[in-house]
């Protein structure tokens, strides 16, 4: 081993009886793949034994990249974010790069925020949840070469700049929802929706379906909140409080879950009082008494194709304009509604 106190990748390509350019390429990410299975095992396990930490600043320094990405979410303790966060952490650790995970509450000040910070690191791409923030907003990251992804609740304008959209068409998945509960003959179906993000996008959906069915809008069946069980289940207090539905659409499953406790606790069974529909399909919406009837998402498909789409950006591919592309959406049957 070299006598510096910290080893070199000719110290590792050394113990392994290696080149130092096959070390590069075990250790890089992309590369690795060249490389057969047992050297780089070998490769590996020298590496280890001497403790070697590549150093991703040279790294950065001599490509012109910091080989590092950020993610920017508006709750990190919703279920549903840690899901497509596993999907994006797998691609770029493929890709050898690191993962900075920002969360925002879904508050504007705290998205500028993270923007800022973003900026200042010097990140090499963004895949972002932004309930606030438009293409006008990211401008200053596109203009430095920083490339960004969307996750949105619907297809977007990119505007004149390379800024790509991931999407789930969620009045499309809001109107199967809806349309589902009317196939089974409940009426009336109250909505838990909220002001921010996909909220007023699915309560329009529920709208849209319940006007094909020529049933009007009662204003005694909407309630809003945000988007956690506490507001859920407060929201389906006030709404108890008024009428009793026969059904109960929320626009995700951790207010469907709040909206269980508020029945449970107003002595209502479910479904066969009052059915409930979630949206998402977070992983304890099956495990929930009774289990959740809520629309899927694919949650780490998600995440995994919004950082293959950055990642294509940031090899120069993908249209000059930007780009929006759709993910699909899947009602899940359970026993909630």
């Amino acid at each position: 081993m070299s006598s510096r106190n910290r080893p070199t990748q000719q110290d590792v390509a050394r113990l392994a009886g290696v080149s130092q350019t096959t070390v590069s390429l075990v250790l890089s990410g992309p590369g690795a793949s060249l490389v057969p299975e047992e050297t780089r095992r070998r490769v590996l396990e020298a590496a280890e034994r001497l403790g070697y930490v590549p150093d991703s600043n040279a790294r950065g320094l001599r490509m012109r990249k910091t080989f590092t990405i950020a993610s920017i979410i508006p709750d990190i303790t919703n279920p549903f974010y840690p899901e497509v966060e596993r999907g994006i952490q797998d691609v770029a650790d493929q890709q050898g790069y690191d993962l900075i995970v920002y969360n925002t509450d879904g508050l504007e000040e705290k998205e500028r925020k993270c923007l800022r910070s973003v900026l200042q690191r010097r990140v090499d791409g963004v895949v972002g949840v932004f309930f606030h923030l438009g293409a006008n907003d990211l401008r200053p990251l596109l203009e430095r070469g920083v490339h960004v992804v969307r996750l949105e609740p619907r297809a977007q304008e990119t505007g004149p700049w390379p800024l790509d959209n991931l999407y789930v068409d969620s009045v499309a998945a809001a109107r199967a929802a809806t349309e589902y509960l009317l196939a089974r003959g409940y009426w009336p179906i109250a909505m838990l929706s909220a002001d921010t993000g996909p909220g007023p996008l699915r309560l329009r959906g529920y709208l849209e379906a319940l006007s094909a069915h020529g049933l009007g809008v009662e204003a005694d069946l909407l309630e809003r909140s945000d988007f956690t069980e506490q507001g859920g289940y407060e929201a389906t207090r006030r709404l108890l409080g008024r009428r009793r539905p026969r059904a109960i659409f929320a626009a995700n499953d951790l207010m469907a879950m709040g909206a269980l406790l508020a029945l449970r606790e107003a002595g209502l069974q479910v479904p066969d009082e009052v059915a409930v529909m979630g949206f998402d399909d977070i992983p304890t919406a099956k495990m929930v008494n009774p289990p959740l009837t809520t629309v899927k998402l694919f949650q780490e498909q998600l995440g995994r194709r919004a950082a293959a789409m950055l990642f294509e950006r940031m090899r120069g591919e993908g249209p000059a304009m930007g780009r929006s592309e759709e993910m699909p959406f899947e009602l899940v049957v359970r026993c909630s509604a």
